[in-house]
């Protein structure tokens, strides 16, 4: 993959899928800022933000930035501004059984820890409710209908990644 225009990437896809890692890698390749949702969305101690100022922290990023990454699916978060405006969407669609394992390592890795992509003091879980977000409730046909239009609409600009080998291979590539 080229590089060269591409100064706008948004990554989206299933929790635990790896988005925020690649998120990051790639903002340190190409030397722009990354904006992770989640840091947007939840205040210290899992709060959740209200909707208003989450959009008005995503609108102001995307006006303030000319290059960026952002990470996450918040479909009320300037959802269809990103998806117009970015060069690359990247769709994390890795199945529910590898997400799951990712998570669980995701949170032997940051056991007591908050992680860069989260907001303060919102220590790493995997709790029964994200378990099941993980395995069901984020592949029912209401929550994927977002994906399913982005790939409809914009698939010219739409990589598409299932699994460790085509993620480590784009990786690569994208380093190139």
């Amino acid at each position: 993959m080229k590089i060269n225009n591409i100064s706008k990437i948004m990554v989206i896809g299933f929790s635990g899928s790896g988005k925020s890692t690649i998120s990051k890698m790639i903002s340190d390749i190409l030397n722009v800022p990354v904006l992770y949702l989640d840091t947007v969305h939840w205040l210290p101690n899992w709060i959740e933000n209200d909707a208003k100022t989450e959009c008005k922290i995503v609108s102001n990023f995307l006006k303030d930035n000319d290059s960026w990454v952002i990470d996450g699916n918040y479909s009320h978060m300037s959802y269809n501004e990103r998806l117009e405006s970015a060069d690359l969407i990247i769709f994390m669609n890795f199945n529910r059984f590898n997400c799951l394992f990712r998570a669980f390592k995701r949170l032997f890795e940051n056991r007591g820890k908050t992680r860069e992509s989260m907001a303060d003091n919102c220590i790493e879980k995997v709790d029964f409710e994200f378990i099941k977000w993980i395995l069901w409730d984020s592949r029912q046909i209401s929550q994927t209908n977002n994906y399913k239009d982005a790939l409809e609409k914009y698939g010219d600009k739409v990589i598409i990644l299932r699994n460790q080998k085509e993620y480590n291979d784009f990786i690569d590539n994208f380093k190139v």
